[in-house]
């Protein structure tokens, strides 16, 4: 469905591609939003280069693709519906590190998430995607088989809330008192995207308790072997950040992982997830 005047170029044989020659800071026709679409559906994750985008304009973009996901536990600096992500030398954590999708600790996970580069170094930072359909077909056929109606259960404990002190770590900043409360979600470990139809693996090890009915020692095994599969390089691609940069990926079927290697320099990123639904 891409338009003429769009050009996509593949950054891996597995998923990703920067999608040139679109503005997003201006009106865009059904039909553009159509094949934007349809591009992040056939890739997983797409790129933009060049853009200049105020929080209205961000916004007016996203929102043509959903209704806006608000993040339980990271602090909005002013608009609720924006997450500025700021990354200072010596911070030892950083959003999006580690191998995982957007959130799976909640009933409906967002369906994408939309990032954009405000101040971006010279060097570091890139951001890694992995394609979940190739993760999944990859299995054997018993494995598969053996996955069917499996659920794992997933909670934020392990990476928010006071006990994780990372506002002492991180320039961005999380709920560490009375307001914030814990999230549980109990989802497929195979689901099947509700748009294309493919199964796709979704397992997202950091938040992941164990498997719903077992304990986490039954768990731990099998868990490590599937998140350890998610990610295998031929599954991949490396999204290297410009200022004026924009990412948008599918969390329904790709998992993401942000490198903390920007050294002496800061940087800052603004994000908007769109609601997703109930993983099937």
């Amino acid at each position: 469905m891409a338009l003429p005047n769009l050009q996509v170029n593949r950054l891996s044989g597995a998923m990703g591609a920067e999608v040139l020659g679109i503005d997003l800071a201006a009106p865009q026709a059904d039909e553009t939003i159509a094949a934007i679409r349809a591009l992040l559906l056939e890739h997983g994750a797409i790129f933009f280069r060049g853009q200049t985008l105020d929080d209205a304009r961000l916004k007016g973009f996203a929102g043509r693709f959903g209704k806006f996901f608000r993040h339980p536990y990271f602090l909005p600096e002013g608009d609720p519906d924006i997450i500025v992500i700021r990354r200072a030398p010596g911070d030892t954590k950083i959003v999006g590190e580690g191998w995982h999708s957007d959130t799976p600790a909640t009933a409906a996970p967002p369906m994408a998430s939309m990032l954009y580069g405000e101040d971006i170094p010279p060097y570091g930072g890139d951001t890694l995607f992995a394609n979940q359909y190739l993760a999944y077909e990859s299995l054997s056929p018993a494995m598969r088989r053996t996955l069917e109606g499996v659920r794992a259960v997933y909670s934020d404990t392990r990476v928010a809330g006071a006990s994780q002190r990372r506002n002492a770590q991180s320039a961005t900043k999380s709920r560490e008192d009375e307001t914030f409360r814990h999230s549980e979600g109990v989802h497929p470990v195979v689901r099947t995207h509700p748009e294309t139809g493919r199964k796709a693996l979704y397992i997202v090890r950091p938040l992941m308790l164990r498997f719903d009915g077992m304990s986490e020692a039954e768990s731990d095994g099998l868990a490590e072997f599937l998140y350890e599969r998610s990610h295998r390089p031929e599954f991949t691609c490396r999204f290297r950040w410009e200022t004026g940069s924009v990412a948008f990926w599918d969390n329904r079927c790709a998992q993401h992982a942000a490198l903390n290697d920007t050294g002496p320099f800061h940087r800052i990123m603004r994000r908007v997830q769109l609601a997703g639904d109930i993983p099937a």
